[in-house]
């Protein structure tokens, strides 16, 4: 497997922002994120909650400690390839679910689901092209 190829695309937020998604402990956060999804930390913030941004493949994701709730929130990440999404997933130990097929505005997607312990959830997902 290359880890090395771009593989995460784009990132969109469930609800209003990608660069804030609620977690309860900033340093949990970033030490899980980084080593089960690969991303970076590129910025730490204090004020006016306290946030890390993270980046992988030029993709940002940030986490804040912001009051929300974490089980109603998460992100759709779109992926280059699911198939090695799966694979680097399954060798860091993270179980995926509900993998299947959607259809949104007439193309067909390849998609899987990631809850991850603080409760936020991902949807990975890969057009068929």
């Amino acid at each position: 497997m290359n880890q090395t190829a771009t593989l995460f695309e784009a990132a969109f937020p469930y609800g209003d922002d990608i660069l804030g998604l609620p977690v309860t402990d900033i340093d949990q956060a970033a030490t899980w994120y980084a080593e089960h999804f690969g991303l970076t930390e590129v910025e730490r913030q204090t004020s006016p909650v306290p946030t890390v941004i993270m980046e992988r493949d030029g993709v940002r994701i940030g986490f804040s400690i912001n009051g929300l709730d974490p089980g109603n929130e998460g992100a759709a990440i779109r992926v280059a390839c699911l198939d090695r999404t799966k694979e680097e997933w399954a060798s860091r130990g993270i179980p995926i679910a509900n993998e299947r097929v959607d259809e949104r505005d007439g193309k067909q997607y390849r998609v899987f689901f990631v809850v991850a312990p603080d409760g936020l959830c991902y949807y990975f997902h890969q057009l068929i092209e």
